[in-house]
């Protein structure tokens, strides 16, 4: 499957808008991600990019969530890898590699930026700096939805909060068009 291939199936099934920047900002991190790791930027971006594709039809039953990508994602025969990471962002399987570790810790952060960029005065990303949203992350009451222990978990990868949240915040920045700010 192609980028393409993975843009053209996603975005139909995604009626929010917000919800499609999610998993851009999400793609983005990944290959963010990647590149750091010196991993294959393309798969892991697929991961990003299809890891929410049924969300909107699992809403209701958030316990099929991942489950239904599996099954939509089958004809495409991808790498394993792919599917498990997926699988993994919604605690459906272990977290075993670097890319499902990597895939888990994105999902949460980008909420987390998106929120620091709209408290922001710009309301843009480009200004958004690390230890702004360092500040904002030990703020318990901002952006709830931002899992914390999940964001927090980017050690299991072996990078420190503050530097993860660098990649990720650059790599959401790179995009920033795309994401409507």
């Amino acid at each position: 499957m192609t980028r393409d291939e993975a843009y053209q199936l996603t975005r139909p099934r995604f009626e929010n808008i917000n919800l499609f920047r999610h998993v851009l900002a999400v793609e983005a991190v990944m290959r963010g991600l990647a590149r750091h790791f010196n991993q294959d930027e393309e798969l892991w971006g697929l991961a990003g990019l299809l890891h929410d594709l049924d969300y909107e039809e699992t809403a209701g039953t958030p316990e099929r969530h991942t489950l239904v990508t599996e099954e939509l994602l089958q004809p495409w025969q991808l790498p394993s890898g792919v599917i498990h990471a997926i699988k993994c962002h919604n605690d459906m399987a272990p977290r075993e590699s670097l890319m499902d570790k990597a895939l888990y810790a994105a999902d949460p952060v980008t909420g987390l930026i998106v929120a620091a960029a709209l408290m922001h005065p710009q309301r843009k990303l480009a200004p958004v700096e690390v230890d702004f949203i360092l500040r904002r992350f030990k703020e318990k009451g901002f952006a709830k939805g931002a899992n914390r222990e999940q964001i927090a978990s980017c050690t299991d990868m072996g990078l420190p909060l503050e530097a993860f949240i660098g990649i990720a915040l650059t790599a959401m920045q790179s995009i920033s068009t795309d994401l409507g700010f």
